[in-house]
C-alpha cells in the first residue's frame, strides 16, 4: 500500500521524502499516514531499485527536514518514471481481498479518481462485504456475551458496532452512486453541508470522536 501511495504522489509532481511523508498524511490522514523514516526511505530505495522512481535533484536540507539522530544532507528528489506509471496502473487495478481492510481500502480510496469504474465497484462491495462480516461478528458477540463483559468492555463493543453500521450507510450510498454514475457530492466550504454531523460516517480510519 505504501507503495501505491507513492507513486500516485509522484505522479503528481516530483518530491523528496520529507515533502512525501507530509502529502501521504495529507492524503491519507494522520492516522494512517503515521509513517516512520525506516519505512519510507526503504521503500524509496526499492522503488529506484526496480526502475519505477529515480532521483531528479538534490536541494539543502532545512533543520525540521533532517530525522531525528542522522546527518544533515541534501534533499534527494524522486521522479517517476515511465515503468513507475506502468506499474502504478497495475497496482491501481486490483481489488482482490487485499484492498478490502482497513489500511488497503483507505489508500486505494484515495485515489479513486483515477481509478475505472469498475473497480472502483468491485472494491467498494468487498469493502462492504467486510465490514457486514465485522458487524455480524460484533453483534454476535453482543448477543451471546454482553451480560460477562464489563461495562467499559461493553461501550467498546457498541461503538465498534456502531462505526461498522454508518460505514455500510456509507459504503451502500458510495455503491448506489457509482452504478448511477454519479461522483461523491462535495459541499462548498461555508455551506450547511461542508461540516458532517454526527450522524454520517466517518472516513475510513476516523472514529465520530475524533471529530472537530
Amino acid at each position: 500500500m505504501l507503495e501505491l501511495a507513492i507513486l500516485g504522489l509522484l505522479q503528481e509532481a516530483p518530491m523528496h521524502g520529507y515533502e512525501l511523508r507530509k502529502e501521504l498524511a495529507a492524503k491519507l490522514g494522520a492516522i494512517r499516514a503515521a509513517i516512520s523514516y525506516g519505512s519510507l526511505y526503504p521503500t524509496l530505495r526499492r522503488l529506484q531499485a526496480a526502475g519505477w522512481i529515480t532521483e531528479a535533484a538534490e536541494t539543502p536540507a532545512t533543520a525540521e527536514e533532517v530525522p531525528a539522530l542522522t546527518s544533515r544532507r541534501g534533499r534527494v528528489v524522486y521522479k517517476i518514471t515511465a515503468e513507475g506509471k506502468e506499474r502504478f496502473a497495475q497496482l491501481i487495478a486490483q481489488a482482490g481481498p487485499e484492498t478490502y481492510d482497513d489500511t488497503g481500502f483507505g489508500v486505494h480510496f484515495a485515489f479513486f479518481a483515477r481509478t475505472d469504474q469498475a473497480t472502483r465497484l468491485r472494491i467498494l462491495e468487498g469493502r462492504r462485504r467486510t465490514i457486514e462480516e465485522r458487524r455480524e461478528g460484533l453483534r454476535d458477540v453482543l448477543g451471546r456475551a454482553a451480560e460477562r463483559l464489563d461495562a467499559y468492555t461493553l461501550e467498546l463493543q457498541r461503538h465498534g458496532l456502531d462505526a461498522c453500521e454508518r460505514e455500510v450507510r456509507w459504503l451502500e450510498e458510495l455503491i448506489a452512486n457509482e452504478r448511477s454514475g454519479r461522483a461523491p457530492t462535495v459541499p462548498k466550504p461555508g455551506t450547511a453541508g461542508g461540516r458532517r454531523d454526527n450522524n454520517s460516517p466517518p472516513p475510513p480510519g476516523e472514529s465520530r470522536n475524533e471529530r472537530p
